[in-house]
Formats: C-alpha cells, sequence, structure tokens
C-alpha cells in the first residue's frame, strides 16, 4: 500500500468517525450536552485531515492550499459561531451571531450619532455635496467627526514619533557600549510598566490634559522603548563579517552605517515595527476607553456602556480591520526597502 492510500484510507476513518460521533450524540439527545466536546474532538480530526492532506499538495498548488487553511478556518470558525448563536450553545445576547455583528457594523458604518457629533468613517459619501457648499474646509469638518480618522491619526503620530527616535537611539545603543551600559536598565525597566498605567502623568504634562497631545505621547513613549530595545538588539547581532568586509574596504563611520549596519539589523528593525505597530493600536484603544470622546475605542467602551453588544463587538471588528490593513502596509513597505529579501 502506497503512502497516498495510507493517507487516504486515514482522512476517511477520520471524517467517518467525526459524522458518528455526531450522529450518535444526535440520536441520544445528548448533542447540545455534549456539543462543545464534540466540536473540539472534530477540530482535531480536521487538523489531521488537512495535514495528510498538505503531504500530498503539489508544489505548484502549495500556495494556494496554505491560502486555503489560512482563510478557510476564520470563515469556518464564523460558521459555528453562528450555528452555535443559533441554537443557544452561547448567549446570543453578549455573544450576538456575526450576522446580528455585520448588520450593526454597516449601521454604525452609515449612521451619524447626532448625541456625541461622530460618525465611524465620516460619512465619506457627502464630501461631494459638502465641498461643492463650503470647499476643503467644509471637508475637514465633515472628516473630523470619523473615529477611524481619529485613532488612525493618534496612531501614526504616536508611531512617527516613537520610531524614529527610537531606530535612532538603537543605533547608537549598539554601536557604543557606554551608552548601551548607561541606558540599557533604565529603559528594561520603564518597558515592564503598563503603558496605561503612565497615561495619567503623561496628562499632567500638557496644559490640556484632555487634548490630543497625551494621547498621543503615550502612544509614542510605548513605541519608543520596543523600537530602542529592538534596533539595538538588531544591530548587536549582525554577524561580524560583514562589520570585517566594510571596514577592509575602507568604508568611513557613514558609509558603514548606511551599507553595513543598518541594511543587517533591517530585518530585526521590521520585526520591531510590527510589534510596535501592534502595542500602539493596544495603547490607543485603552486610552480612548478611558479619555475620549472620539475614537474606535470609545464607540466600543460607548456601546457597552449603553448594552448594544453587537455594536460594541462591531468597533473589536474595526480594530481588527486596522490591525490588520496597518500590518499590510508596513509589511509592504518591507519589501520596498528590503529588496534583497525578495
Amino acid at each position: 500500500m502506497t503512502a497516498f492510500e495510507r493517507d487516504r484510507r486515514a482522512m476517511f476513518g477520520f471524517a467517518l468517525t467525526a459524522v458518528l460521533l455526531h450522529g450518535l450524540l444526535a440520536l441520544t439527545g445528548l448533542w447540545t450536552a455534549w456539543a462543545w466536546p464534540a466540536i473540539g474532538v472534530s477540530f482535531v480530526l480536521l487538523v489531521l485531515i488537512c495535514e495528510r492532506i498538505g503531504r500530498h499538495v503539489p508544489v505548484r498548488t502549495r500556495t494556494a492550499y496554505e491560502r486555503t487553511l489560512a482563510l478557510g478556518f476564520p470563515v469556518l470558525l464564523l460558521l459555528v459561531w453562528e450555528m452555535a448563536g443559533s441554537m443557544n450553545l452561547i448567549s446570543p445576547i453578549w455573544f450576538p451571531p456575526p450576522s446580528a455583528i455585520g448588520k450593526a457594523l454597516w449601521d454604525v458604518s452609515v449612521t451619524y450619532d447626532r448625541f456625541s457629533e461622530t460618525s465611524l468613517l465620516g460619512r465619506p459619501w457627502l464630501i461631494p455635496q459638502v465641498y461643492a457648499e463650503g470647499g476643503w474646509s467644509a471637508v475637514g469638518t465633515l472628516l473630523s467627526e470619523s473615529h477611524v480618522l481619529a485613532t488612525l491619526g493618534r496612531v501614526f503620530a504616536g508611531f512617527l514619533l516613537g520610531a524614529i527616535p527610537g531606530i535612532l537611539l538603537g543605533v547608537v545603543m549598539g554601536i557604543n557600549q557606554t551608552v548601551r551600559l548607561m541606558l540599557d536598565t533604565t529603559l528594561s525597566a520603564i518597558y515592564v510598566l503598563p503603558k496605561i498605567a503612565i497615561f495619567p502623568v503623561v496628562m499632567l504634562m500638557f496644559a490640556d490634559p484632555f487634548g490630543e497631545g497625551p494621547k498621543i505621547v503615550v502612544v509614542a513613549l510605548a513605541v519608543f522603548i520596543l523600537m530602542t530595545i529592538n534596533t539595538m538588539t538588531g544591530v548587536r547581532t549582525i554577524d561580524p563579517v560583514y562589520l570585517m568586509a566594510g571596514r577592509n574596504y575602507g568604508a568611513g563611520p557613514l558609509q558603514m552605517l548606511r551599507h553595513v549596519i543598518l541594511p543587517g539589523a533591517m530585518p530585526v528593525i521590521f520585526a520591531g515595527l510590527r510589534i510596535a505597530l501592534g502595542t500602539a493600536m493596544i495603547v490607543i484603544i485603552s486610552v480612548e476607553f478611558l479619555r475620549a470622546k472620539q475614537g474606535v475605542g470609545y464607540m466600543t467602551f460607548y456601546y457597552w456602556e449603553v448594552l448594544v453588544p453587537e455594536k460594541m463587538y462591531a468597533g473589536l471588528v474595526v480594530v481588527m480591520i486596522l490591525g490588520v490593513t496597518l500590518t499590510g502596509l508596513l509589511h509592504w513597505l518591507q519589501k520596498v526597502m528590503m529588496p534583497w529579501k525578495r
């Protein structure tokens, strides 16, 4: 018997086991009580089936197979969630099904909240009309009501203010042992502090503690610490052969920095940027929970306060979409700046 035939027989056995398990529980009236253990067993069997399929996928279709797994499992998870809500396996009040969350997401996207004078996207479909009536200033006023743009503005401002100085200081610490010894312990101590815990301290630094400044600065601090540590690590882990080659070819300090140190540390720097971007999102959403009247975090917390859970989940979906989109943009930037890694 060939390996393919053995795997095919095993896959058939796994699928038959899942069908018999659910059928037996349904016939005995125990499916509702044992639904989650049965679903868990089915998941394990599904993993075993996919593993055996993966062993025989041709190289030319390997990418399509991997994408199917990456996209198919979230879809399957949503289907199970929808089914569990319709069968009361989970509370549809506190865990509304994906269909209800989708309707809520559409609702908050097209509805203008007259109480807070905000909307999710800033009603971009009104831009032509508003521009004809009041010009670009009126368009800016329209978009200023957007929760998404408010959050993105804070994230981008804090990310840039923290990442650029963090990378520069990390390079200096990686090159210069004296600076590294002086600052390493202090940065390590600040790193473990919850960034939301120092937000009240940051608020005291500004004349307007409830303005945008404290929100941006606390994001910048979180990004700065992460990028300093990651960049320092990236510089210190450069293969000494590259440094020796640069010196042997007569490279000066700036040439070493540009052509050897920064390219050599770039993979670790971009890994740090991805972590820092996720941290920036976490910090700003937490800050918007506490002290904001606009932003995706504020919107999510607001709908929790007024007990509209499907719109609260819609806010969480928006946060995930923003995270995936920003990570994709960062991945694209990495390809542009590191063409030798393609």
